[in-house]
């Protein structure tokens, strides 16, 4: 069965009521109809009703004329949440989209609420519990639609009552319709006119969903499932059927004169007709159009055949170029056949179930005689139109594509047809129906739109056949402009516009096929239920689900061979990772009072002001009102930050102890000071008093410890507190107020991290505004944060259900888990600025106008102290100094003592002072040995030669300098001129932050020069665009002079002005940096900062990018510098708003989209433009501008590294045009794992292997997993893993859920903090062979649970050992879990079930397993609780 077929079959219709059809409008209105919940709904406790999922059903119905029309739509099944006898709520959140022209106060929809409950033999039951009248227009010409939410009340019953004759217009105020007390349903009516470009592939009046498939509908690219939201257009392309002939069995003279005789004979006893051959055929038509199998993709064209014999000379001619003749029969000489003259234009798109239907129609007439007498005079004939046969051609069923030549049966008799009609049957038909056939050639050309995309399935990806058909005869060319204005066949007789007949007539009129629709006339037949499709989010981390197409038609004249290759856009669709935006959520949970008081008695340090009072304590559920007036008059204008971390919370997790984690760190990064990881800190529970002897529940908070290097518990105060100080010895000029604004409106991100297996537990955010003091001394603040993480987990299910050929990725669902609960505390206390703190300051302000120095300083003369040099201009002074203190190759040229002393005079600096003041000790003593001793007498002619040798080489080194002189005067000048023709400017960069600053170039010749700029920096650059420099100078508020066009560029890409004579000029620049170190740090926690100092963050000062020096030069017509200007680079540490930590396998690409929030989509004038930048030139990062209202994401594509390295960048988004000032920076950390994947069965431990490999030393090492109770490794325990060598490690898994899940296994070095290794399990996980089923009902609200027992017959002859787990240990736990009893007898096995509070059912598997794990029965018990 072809896939048109499918979908014909699928989605036929009720069309609407004959008199209600006549008063549709022009226009069709599209409406989208969201269903959001029902409240109210009453939950019977009974025995016999257990429904507890309920499904919405809606149809169009005419009240007017109790007549239901259209198909009815499901929805999916959706839980009832709320108590046995209690009051419910049924979350539906589903949206219906339709389109219609009976825009009537009359037409209704009708809203359904069903039960569904299985039935014992595994079907489905639906009861019907109540039903709404949903209005949906209003019946006024200027509000037509009845938009807007609302609530509508649910009647008693079934929709079934509505057709009860004694129900009367206005239903709702019918004493018969009982109203459902409390029970409404939410919903929210809207006009969707988007649905307009789609309407000609969507038949009114059928409710259909977003997730329908609709052919000729894209399917979504934003990855929300909705192809309706924003729908789009597949590609379409024309096409063109050549040569159309129609050959009827055994002839066309045969069949006419039985399909004639049966009509007369039929006319004859209705009375209709005269006696005799008084029905004659008058035409005969083909009807040729475009069905997607939900209705007409444009009106088919109605085209006239004429029938002529094979032996003609014309028909011979046409016959030529269209293919073979019909055969002869032996009965007849000559056969004959229907034929179109001309051609048949039509227009298609690439969808499998976009179809070609033929109709072969016959047009009759009959006199209109009274009482069957025929006048000799002319009569009124009465025209009436019957359908003979038809057929379906699929132009992509073929997978090879279609063909040239293409020959189809024409079917007939009582099948359902696209028109509705009756067709024409005889035994002769039905005998030889196969031999009735229609032949044409079909070519086609591939057109281009610009605003249609077209994906592309798996199944069309294949190359694709050239269609433009060309025989050995003649080459059949199809333009594009020929085959628009093509005609489409003979104009028809008078008799289509004289027939009266029951049947529609068809326009043959040419119309746009966007805008013309053909209603749906069909038959009518039994309403098809909705078709529903499961659709789960694929999480894809780097598949491209969707591949735009865009080929263009080649130009006739060009072949196939010589047309350049297009290139294929597409779009790719990732699972976007939603960041958490600047408000932190709150967190849901509260402590206890008891656990409270328990957590502050422990002795937390106090948070004091500088009068050592206790600081003013805030609710963090109160606002904050921040008045940016009142913090600049604030007195202490230098701020302590304080952080302490307090204790930690955990919260029961599957397939971990109870105790996990044992001890944490954290990391974060706050402002733009150093990232900061934390020591370890042991969780301990708090101090119990002696008088309550009650064991500490499990959710009580645990008092956190530091970690001393030996391992010890530190003895002083317990929690970890942190400080960091604010004062104007830190902050820049300006900066203040920016500092401020970062505690009014971002959150602090922490990641929590497990200190023994160096496994990321989960992230925290906390909002900053409540450190706003806003004029007090000392404030603080307690937060319960609830540390999150993302897990992935697939439905095994959903993989095995869908077939392999569609290329369905494994659904894999996304969700958030809560790992704890972090306790923190927040501080700031006020201090005050001395005044020598203020004058200080650095960097010192700066103007961005940069001007030259033209102040000339002399010296008096005589020794000038070295504080006088630095207050003067380096290019006017210059401190004098021995030639070989400035030069290291003449010092060790030079052969007098002057060597050594220049030599120790170098390498003075260098020795610390202790041993330079044991040297001088030193030799001190020898010059007091020697002058207590005589020379004797012998010895002076001995000094007299040395004193001569030692002139002779002073005189040599003498002429040495002055010849190093000579040399290096040239440049020394040079270089002193440079000098002073040098300006230096300091920059204080920060990370994608572009610094703006204008050089005042003054041109000092009496001549016009043209001055080319030259830098030697890519990353300082010339502002050339005037628009750009107004942008800048309205950012900086600099007050100068703008020009346009100011500059040129001729042959070379350096920027040139033109300055006359003496005359200044402001030059623009710009320095931006968006590159830094990108180091891959190791997973450890070696190096952990720690300080309880308020200096800690001015010693740890980290700069993210280099320092620099850049040189300037602006050179004139003659290549000599004019002016330098030299330009120091300060770099500064930046802010990191989100940190984001991903975990891939290694030496592959990590291809990710990070969406951002709302507040993000568009600026304030509704246009998107979002630039992003990456700080690692090795990461290819972009976004994708998109009409206001659409999420945005960043897409990122990262190259892989080994494991366990980490790559870590920052991503700098930009909303404005000329990116002078980012609105986010990202900190981004991608570890790299090796992967592995294993394959188990629920309940069954089963081991692998894997491969450790040894470092270049010897390492004491052991393995931690992120499940424990579900991924055991052996060895378990600490081992030694050698130098360059291999350790093989196994891994037992027993997963307790079927499915697919990712664990993580690390191998730590225990001496060193340091990873070893690290993996990432993909774990896939079938299900067990059930070998019983039980089914059980548990009472709610009990509170104490329940005790069930269930049997075990030991299936062997000997004594065996059993263990027995379950899939929910939450929810059931046994009275043993390990059991002996002997071969053949039977043991009970006790159950007991957990208490819950909800309602539901849940299927609980038991394993049975023996000494080695392995399973050997498997029981499921389906547990209703009510």
């Amino acid at each position: 069965m072809s896939e048109w077929k499918e979908v014909f079959d699928r989605n036929r219709v009720i069309p609407p009521h004959s008199q209600t059809a006549r008063q549709a409008q022009v226009s069709s209105h599209g409406l989208k109809l969201h269903f959001k919940q029902i409240d109210g709904l009453h939950v019977k406790q009974s025995e016999e009703q257990h429904a507890l999922r309920c499904q919405l059903r809606v149809t169009l119905y005419d009240s007017g004329h109790q007549h239901f029309f259209g198909r009815t739509w499901k929805s999916g099944s959706h839980s009832v949440s709320g108590t046995a006898g209690q009051i419910g709520r049924v979350p539906f959140n589903e949206v219906v989209y339709f389109h219609t022209s009976l825009c009537l106060s009359s037409v209704v929809a009708v809203v359904e609420l069903v039960f569904l409950s299985t039935r014992p033999d595994g079907s489905q039951n639906a009861v019907g519990s109540g039903f709404g009248l949903l209005q949906l227009f209003t019946g006024h010409v200027d509000t037509i639609i009845s938009q807007g939410e609302g609530r509508l009340s649910l009647f008693n019953g079934t929709p079934r009552a509505l057709l009860h004759p004694a129900l009367k217009d206005p239903l709702q105020m019918n004493a018969m319709l009982s109203v459902m007390e409390g029970c409404q349903l939410l919903y929210k009516i809207q006009p969707h006119p988007t649905l307009t470009p789609i309407m000609h592939l969507l038949p009114p009046n059928i409710l259909v969903s977003g997730h329908d498939s609709i052919p000729g509908v894209a399917p979504p690219v934003d990855g929300t499932a909705d192809a309706l939201r924003k729908p789009r257009l597949l590609k379409s392309f024309s096409c063109v059927l050549e040569g159309v002939r129609v050959a009827l069995f055994p002839s066309v003279e045969v069949f006419e004169s039985d399909l004639l005789q049966l009509l007369n004979r039929d006319c004859q006893n209705t009375n209709r007709g005269a006696e005799g051959r008084s029905v004659v055929v008058q035409e005969r038509r083909l009807l040729v159009g475009v069905h997607n199998g939900w209705g007409w993709v444009e009106k088919p064209q109605v085209l006239v055949l004429e029938r002529e014999a094979v032996g003609s000379r014309a028909a011979g001619a046409r016959g030529a170029g269209a293919g073979d003749s019909i055969r002869q029969t032996s009965m007849e000489k000559i056969n004959d056949r229907l034929s179109l003259r001309g051609s048949v234009a039509l227009k298609m798109m690439r969808h499998s179930a976009f179809s070609i239907v033929f109709q072969l129609q016959y047009v009759f007439s009959c006199p209109m005689a009274g009482d069957g007498q025929m006048t000799s005079t002319a009569v009124h004939r009465a025209a009436f139109m019957q359908c003979v046969c038809w057929c379906v051609w699929s132009l992509f069923s073929n997978p090879e594509g279609p063909s040239d030549n293409v020959c189809l049966k024409l079917q007939s008799g009582a099948l359902p047809n696209p028109w509705g009609v009756m067709v024409y049957s005889s035994n002769t038909q039905q005998v030889n129906s196969g031999k009735c056939v229609i032949k044409f050639k079909f070519s086609s050309g591939v057109e281009t739109s610009a605003n249609v995309v077209s994906p592309v399935s798996p199944r069309e990806t294949s190359p694709t056949k050239k269609l433009v058909s060309a025989s050995q005869d003649e080459n059949i060319l199809v333009p594009t402009a020929s085959t628009l204005q093509s005609p489409r066949g003979p104009t028809l007789s008078l008799s289509q516009l004289a027939a009266t007949s029951r049947y529609p007539t068809m326009s043959h009129t040419v119309g746009s096929p966007w805008q013309q629709q053909l209603p749906s006339l069909l038959s009518p037949s039994l309403m098809a239920s909705a078709h529903q499709l499961s659709h789960v989010e694929r999480p894809g981390a780097g598949s491209i689900a969707h591949l735009e197409l865009s080929v263009q038609e080649r130009e006739g004249e060009r072949s196939e061979e010589e047309g350049e290759i297009q290139e294929l856009t597409f779009n790719p669709v990732h699972a976007p990772v939603i960041t958490l935006g600047t408000h932190a959520a709150g967190s849901s949970r509260s402590t206890s009072r008891r656990s409270l008081a328990q957590l502050f008695s422990s002795g937390f340090p106090q948070i004091l002001d500088q009068q050592n009072q206790v600081a003013e304590v805030l609710d963090p559920s109160e606002p904050v009102n921040f008045d940016p007036q009142r913090e600049e008059a604030d007195p202490l204008q230098a701020n302590t930050l304080i952080l302490q971390f307090l204790a930690f919370t955990r919260v029961p997790q599957a397939g971990v102890h109870s105790n996990w984690p044992n001890s944490v760190h954290f990391t974060f990064q706050l402002y733009r000071f150093p990232p900061v990881t934390t020591e370890r800190l042991k969780l301990l529970d708090p101090e119990r008093s002696s008088r309550i002897d009650v064991k500490s529940p499990s959710d009580s908070p645990c008092v956190l410890y530091l970690i001393n290097k030996d391992g010890s518990l530190s003895s002083g105060c317990p929690g970890l507190q942190l400080q960091y100080r604010v004062d104007p010895l830190f902050l820049k000029p300006g900066e203040r107020a920016w500092f401020l604004r970062y505690l009014a409106l971002h959150s602090l991100q922490i990641d929590v991290w497990d200190s023994e297996s160096l496994l990321l537990i989960g992230s925290a955010a906390v909002e900053l505004k409540h450190m706003l003091r806003q004029g007090r001394a000392a404030v603080q603040v307690c937060h319960e944060l609830e540390v999150i993480t993302t897990e992935y987990q697939q439905d095994a299910s959903f993989a095995i259900g869908h077939d392999s050929k569609h290329r369905a990725f494994p659904a894999i669902n996304v969700y958030t888990t809560v790992k704890g609960i972090l306790h923190l505390r927040l501080g700031n206390v006020g201090c005050r600025v001395s005044s020598s703190q203020s004058s200080l300051a650095l960097p010192p302000a700066c103007s961005h106008v940069v001007q030259p120095s033209d102040a000339t300083q002399g010296l008096a003369g005589g020794v000038v102290p070295a504080l006088t040099v630095l207050r003067l201009n380096a290019s006017n002074a210059r401190r004098a100094r021995r030639l070989p203190e400035t030069d290291s190759e003449l010092a060790r040229l030079l052969q007098s003592t002057m060597r050594e002393v220049g030599g120790a005079m170098l390498h003075k600096q260098d020795e610390s002072e202790e041993v330079r003041q044991r040297k001088m000790d030193r030799m001190a003593a020898v010059r007091q040995h020697e002058e207590q001793r005589v020379t004797p007498p012998f010895q002076d002619n001995a000094n007299l030669t040395k004193h001569r040798a030692e002139r002779m080489q002073h005189s040599r080194d003498l002429h040495l300098i002055e010849a190093y002189r000579e040399r290096c005067k040239a440049q020394e000048i040079t270089n002193m001129l440079s000098q002073a023709i040098t300006t230096k400017h300091t920059l204080y960069a920060t990370l994608g932050t572009a610094e703006f600053f204008e050089f005042v170039l003054k041109n000092p010749l009496n001549v016009p020069q043209t001055i080319t700029i030259e830098c030697d920096d890519p990353e300082l650059s010339v502002i050339v665009k005037s628009e750009e420099w107004r942008y800048f100078k309205e950012l900086t508020k600099t007050r100068t002079p703008l020009e346009h066009e100011m500059f040129h560029q001729e042959s070379t890409l350096t920027p040139q002005v033109y300055l006359r004579p003496k005359e200044s000029l402001h030059i623009p620049f710009k320095y931006q940096s968006f590159l830094c170190g990108h180091i891959h740090p190791s997973q450890d926690t070696k190096g952990l900062m720690i300080s309880k100092s308020p200096q800690m963050a001015q010693k740890h000062l980290s700069n993210t990018i280099q320092a620099k020096s850049i040189k300037v030069q602006f050179r004139g017509e003659d290549g000599k510098p004019l002016a330098i200007c030299q330009v120091n680079v300060e770099p500064t540490p930046h802010v990191v708003d989100q940190t984001f930590r991903f975990y891939h396998p290694e030496l592959t690409f990590l291809k990710k989209a990070i969406r951002l929030p709302a507040a993000w989509d568009s600026t304030a004038d509704g246009s998107t433009t979002l630039h992003v930048r990456c700080s690692d030139p090795n990461v290819i990062c972009h976004a994708t501008n998109l009409s206001p209202g659409e999420p945005q994401d960043v897409y990122l594509k990262v190259p892989g590294c080994p494991s366990p390295q980490i790559r870590k960048f920052f991503i700098t988004i930009f909303t404005d045009l000329w990116l002078a000032s980012p609105a986010q920076i990202w900190q981004v950390y991608v570890h790299y794992l090796q992967r592995m994947d294993l394959s188990c069965v629920c309940g069954t431990l089963s081991w692998h292997s894997l491969v450790v490999h040894g470092t270049q030393a010897i390492r004491r090492v052991k393995c931690y997993t992120s499940h424990p109770l579900e991924l055991q490794v052996d060895p378990g325990e600490v081992f030694a893993l050698p130098a360059q060598g291999v350790q093989d490690v196994r891994v037992g898994v027993k997963a307790l859920r079927p499915g697919s899940r990712f664990f993580y296994l690390n191998v730590l070095d225990v001496d060193t903090r340091q990873l070893v290794g690290s993996w990432l399990l993909c774990i896939t996980c079938r299900q067990p062979v059930i070998s019983k089923a039980f089914e059980i009902k548990v009472p709610v609200d009990g509170g104490k649970g329940s005790n069930k027992k269930i049997s075990f017959t030991n299936p062997y002859s000997t004594s065996r050992v059993f263990t027995l787990s379950t899939d929910h240990p939450d929810l059931l736990m046994f009275k043993e879990e390990q059991f002996q009893i002997m071969g053949g007898e039977i043991y009970t096995i006790g159950l007991r079930f957990a208490p819950t509070q909800n309602p539901g059912t849940e299927e609980i598997l038991i394993f049975i397993n023996d000494q080695q794990d392995k399973n050997e029965d498997t029981y499921c018990v389906r547990v209703q609780y009510r």
